[in-house]
């Protein structure tokens, strides 16, 4: 959400400025501009003038005379003088052939002129000035052009099936294309429902991790339905003037009433419908207020005129409990991160787009991208067709693939690093300690891929394992090798070198997490049993977790952790001891090729 700056000044403070110049102005400047160019003089020199004749026309105003006189080069002008006591004046004036005594030698401008020039030019000089500095502030402040809309939602309305998209074009998340099936129907056959007294749902919450296609799934319900979808974004209701956000809720479900059957979308609600607390200010919060309104609008639409309201969130233990409730949301719809089945669909949908080698193994690579959620395959596909362009080819193939997945992973090749010879042998049997462990070991997954090729992420190398099939449960022995498969690296250069480098630093970040979780929430601890330590506080966002025991509590748990890693690295010491051949001869090879298969390595392992 774009950040808006607070104006230095107060918009008034300007105005007064403005005003104060244009005050100046109407007393200063405009009357010296509409006054007509006059010449005073002494009364002595009018006399002279009158002597020689120069004078043609003369007009007593209040203490002045005012007349029209020839200057040197003979060019008549307006001259003023201080009036005298003069009783001889009239005469001299007669004597001198001046008899027009005139009242139109200095022209007074119409009243209405002089109103126009006085007050309605400065009032619109005034008014412009004002807009243009509105204008500059509202881009100062972030608003743009449209910051002044007040009370209008920015929803994209997308008529019909406009968005192109169906559920054939979503993969990998059956059980939520299911749930929204029926919503679907509803909009195409409310009679059926209506018929035996069931209503339709109000609103369906979408939850789940970013990238899965929870916004995706939204338009896929409406291009099935072919109605009206209204997509906003929830910080799209924030605005910087308070009861803006709660304008614009209502002017949404206004236009969504008018436009029924549709569908609205609200994307990260979570942006306004956090839970209500004491820490803010009440109802003056302008979040608060817009949430309020929400909820409202939500309890006052006709769900039997077809609106129904469909939102996404990836937080969703932080929405407010009133905003869940079964007459709001009725349903809670997870878009969880799709299977190995789920993977391989998806890959097929984004492959549609490309240019594809006939033998390439989808299987292959969405066994090799467990945990990846929609979005990221899609950019696996993308890179892989990225690479074939670099590489010169006008086809997709296996090994486009397999090395966007890598990229994905660990970033691109450096192919300019500079690497040490010591350093490099070091990384090598750094990679070789955790593919041996992993090979000696039962409940472990196969080593696909050893490289200590650098890469952009700051890895010097890597083991690659990828299980033969998708695992939902873990066990306390594949955890516990896992564990002992990541300590691997660091026993191999304790057992070879004799000493240790920094290149571990990520193996025992990770065999820290895993350990830690079998005690505080896996259950896996004889100390603990049961006993919950840890609670996950923000599943869908990278699961932070918070410890919910006693300091003391807190201690032994870090001591059961210590136990566990130490014993793991025991482990692999003395799997590696008892295979010291193997991993002289496999890290010598490594050496010459640089990047070896996990065929190639389980070849050499079983070499007799």
């Amino acid at each position: 959400m774009k950040e808006v700056k607070s104006p230095k000044k107060p918009l008034i403070f300007y105005y007064l400025i403005a005003l104060l110049a244009i005050m100046l102005l109407n007393a200063l400047f405009f009357p010296k501009v509409l006054e007509q160019q006059i010449t005073e003089v002494d009364y002595g020199t009018f006399l002279n003038m009158v002597k020689k004749g120069d004078v043609a026309e003369v007009q007593q105003s209040g203490e002045y005379l005012a007349f029209i006189g020839k200057d040197e080069a003979g060019e008549e002008k307006i001259y003023k003088t201080v009036k005298f006591e003069d009783p001889k004046l009239i005469d001299r004036l007669m004597d001198a052939g001046v008899s027009n005594f005139s009242n139109n030698v200095v022209k007074e401008p119409s009243p209405l002129l002089n109103f126009i020039l006085s007050w309605i030019l400065p009032v619109v000089f005034f008014v412009l000035i004002g807009q243009l500095l509105s204008r500059f502030m509202m881009k100062k402040m972030g608003g743009g052009a449209g910051a002044m809309s007040f009370g209008k939602s920015n929803a994209k309305i997308y008529v019909e099936s406009s968005t192109g998209i169906k559920f054939a074009d979503v993969a990998g998340e059956d059980e939520a294309k299911e749930a929204l099936t029926e919503i679907v129907d509803f909009l195409h056959n409310p009679g059926k429902y209506a018929d035996i007294g069931a209503s339709m749902p109000k609103g369906a919450l979408l939850v789940g991790p970013p990238g899965t296609g929870k916004t995706l799934l939204a338009k896929a319900v409406a291009g099935e339905a072919g109605v009206p979808f209204f997509s906003i974004s929830g910080s799209e209701f924030v605005e910087m003037f308070v009861g803006m956000g709660a304008a614009k809720v209502r002017d949404l479900f206004k236009q969504a009433n008018e436009k029924a059957p549709c569908i609205v979308f609200i994307d990260e609600i979570d942006t306004i419908g956090k839970k209500r607390d004491s820490q803010g200010v009440g109802g003056n919060d302008e979040r608060e207020q817009t949430l309020n309104q929400l909820l409202t609008e939500m309890d006052g639409f006709d769900g039997r005129k077809g609106v129904m309201l469909l939102a996404a969130t990836n937080r969703p233990e932080i929405l407010d409990k009133a905003l869940l409730r079964p007459g709001r949301f009725d349903r809670r719809i997870p878009v969880e991160l799709p299977d190995l089945a789920g993977r391989e669909a998806i890959l097929k949908v984004h492959a549609k787009k490309v240019k594809l080698d006939s033998n390439v193994d989808f299987n292959a690579i969405a066994r090799a991208t467990s945990g990846a959620s929609g979005a990221e395959l899609a950019n696996i596909v993308n890179e892989a067709a990225l690479r074939a362009v670099r590489m010169g080819r006008s086809i997709v193939n296996q090994s486009d693939l397999e090395e966007s997945v890598e990229v994905v992973i660990a970033g691109y090749q450096r192919k300019n690093a500079v690497i040490s010879p010591k350093e490099k042998q070091i990384v090598a049997y750094h990679e070789i300690g955790h593919a041996l462990v992993a090979a000696k070991q039962t409940d472990s997954a196969p080593v696909h891929k050893i490289t200590i090729i650098p890469r952009t992420s700051g890895a010097l190398g890597y083991t690659m394992q990828v299980d033969e099939g998708e695992k939902a449960l873990m066990s306390r022995e594949e955890a516990y090798n896992k564990i002992a498969t990541l300590t691997g690296g660091r026993a191999a250069e304790e057992l070879i070198f004799g000493s240790i480098t920094s290149g571990a630093s990520n193996d025992i970040e990770q065999a820290t997490k895993i350990a830690r979780a079998m005690v505080t929430r896996y259950g896996m601890s004889k100390d603990f049993d049961m006993m919950a330590l840890e609670t996950v506080t923000n599943q869908y966002l990278g699961g932070d977790t918070a410890l919910m025991c006693s300091a003391d509590m807190a201690a032994r748990v870090d001591e059961e952790v210590l136990g566990l890693i130490k014993s793991a690295h025991e482990k692999a010491s003395g799997i590696l001891a008892q295979n010291m051949e193997k991993l002289h001869e496999l890290a010598a090879y490594l050496l010459e090729k640089e990047t070896i298969t996990g065929e190639e390595f389980m070849e050499i392992l079983n070499r007799q």
